[in-house]
């Protein structure tokens, strides 16, 4: 399927709310637990950006790991050439799932916040920014940005109030992958569309049987040692049969319906699926590259494009088996899936200078001729047409495995993670399936997870 169509597929069906909004790997985000200390007061740093760059100076940025912008060497060569041509130094610090958002809620306390951020809405917008702690990019954006920035992308990156606190960079779906020679081996690639990446859930569990009754042994594991990957356990209980994770209008948290419900309790009824409370996404992936697991949950291109453990190749497990990224299974084939999205924020610490520094940064990153090499260093896709002339629908023509990847995009689904209490929200997720697993009441751990989960967004 060619690039320029997928692309206009995913305008059409990749429809998140407007709402104030993107990751185990790059793909899990999720805002710090904490609540960030309240920031100087936000001062105006001007209306329009300067037609010219500031004279030289020197900016922070502080970025987590997406794709390649959490590898210094090379981020240096994009900060490298930034700074030839403006003059502006940049600083660069890596941060950590683990622990960043604690070193940046830290340094907001301490007023020694960076003064660019990358990351996604669910931290930039959903909380650092409705706390008052950004600028409002909205300067940044004309007539032209607009159209060429997919809207429902533009939406999740603006606050309620019309505030724009995110510039977006790329964006990506999360997907499943499958151990292509073991579902051969056992009869069960017949239930596997290659040509669309699709499933139906009726062919997933048919699959799920083929390949228990080969081996024996758990082939897939719903992991929930905590929220490490957890996108995929949410995509694959809501899509099994029609759930959803929180309400359009993104104000409630709505994982108690009947459908979910029913996906847990098939989940929970299947041989071969086994709820794993001691693994993470993470450990889920070794478990995959080391062919104990026939799929897996926690997936991106990020890990299709990784060579994995043993170095045997990208798309092979640590055996050399053949592994085949796929859409989540749904009871008509077409799952809604989870995404990611990614992009530069500025923190108002009051200092008009470095505020216009880092909009200059912005814009030579994610709107001009230097956008795609911003891209490719991200391993992901870009979230517009083009960018001041340069188009950006090819970017990834010469990488099959990234232009194959972009038959996955007009799955992706609302964008909920800007939801409110969306910490909370994760951490009652997690201990429900545990609980499932465990065997309580399926009915009743669900009830009390999303009244949890309600509850912190009340808070």
């Amino acid at each position: 399927m060619k690039i320029k169509r997928i692309l206009a597929m995913f305008l059409a069906a990749f429809m998140i709310a407007s709402l104030a909004a993107c990751g185990g790997q790059p793909a899990p985000s999720t805002p710090g637990s904490s609540t960030p200390a309240p920031a100087p007061a936000p001062t105006d740093p001007g209306s329009s950006t300067p037609e010219t760059p500031a004279a030289g100076g020197s900016i922070t940025l502080w970025t987590y790991p997406i794709g390649n912008w959490g590898q210094e060497a090379e981020v240096k060569k994009l900060t490298d050439a930034f700074t030839a041509e403006t003059g502006i130094e940049v600083k660069v610090e890596y941060l950590a799932y683990a622990d960043g958002d604690d070193k940046v809620n830290a340094a907001i306390t301490g007023n020694n916040a960076p003064d660019l951020v990358m990351e996604g809405p669910e931290r930039l917008v959903a909380n650092w920014g409705v706390n008052g702690h950004m600028v409002d990019l909205s300067d940044l954006l004309d007539d032209t940005d607009k159209k060429e920035i997919y809207e429902s992308v533009l939406g999740s990156c603006t606050a309620p109030d019309g505030a724009v606190y995110e510039y977006p960079l790329v964006m990506t779906a999360h997907c499943m992958a499958v151990n292509l020679n073991a579902f051969k081996e056992a009869g069960a690639d017949q239930y596997l569309n290659l040509e669309t990446r699709t499933w139906t859930t009726d062919d997933f569990l048919k699959a799920v049987d083929a390949l228990y009754a080969k081996y024996g042994s758990t082939v897939g594991a719903v992991f929930c040692k905590g929220q490490g990957g957890d996108q995929g356990t949410r995509v694959l209980v809501n899509n099994l049969y029609g759930g959803t994770f929180t309400d359009a209008a993104h104000t409630k948290y709505t994982w108690d319906d009947e459908k979910n419900i029913q996906a847990l309790q098939k989940l929970k009824d299947t041989q071969g699926i086994e709820f794993d409370a001691s693994l993470e996404g993470g450990d889920e992936i070794k478990l995959f590259y080391q062919g104990i697991l026939k799929m897996a949950f926690c997936w991106n291109i990020a890990q299709q494009l990784n060579p994995n453990i043993a170095n045997t190749g990208e798309g092979l497990t640590q055996n050399g088996e053949e592994i085949a990224f796929m859409s989540f299974p749904s009871p008509d084939g077409t799952a809604k899936l989870n995404g990611g999205i990614w992009g530069f924020g500025i923190f108002d610490n009051g200092d008009a200078t470095r505020i216009e520094n880092a909009k200059k940064f912005i814009k030579y990153m994610a709107d001009s001729a230097h956008t795609v090499d911003a891209v490719k260093t991200a391993n992901y896709f870009p979230v517009r047409t083009t960018a001041e002339g340069t188009d950006l629908t090819t970017v990834w023509a010469d990488n099959k495995t990234m232009n194959d990847y972009q038959i996955l995009m007009p799955f992706l689904g609302d964008y909920y993670q800007v939801t409110k209490g969306w910490a909370g929200a994760r951490t009652a997720w997690w201990n429900m399936l545990q609980k499932v697993g465990a065997g309580e009441d399926i009915k009743t751990v669900v009830a009390a997870g999303a009244a949890e989960a309600n509850a912190a967004a009340a808070g």
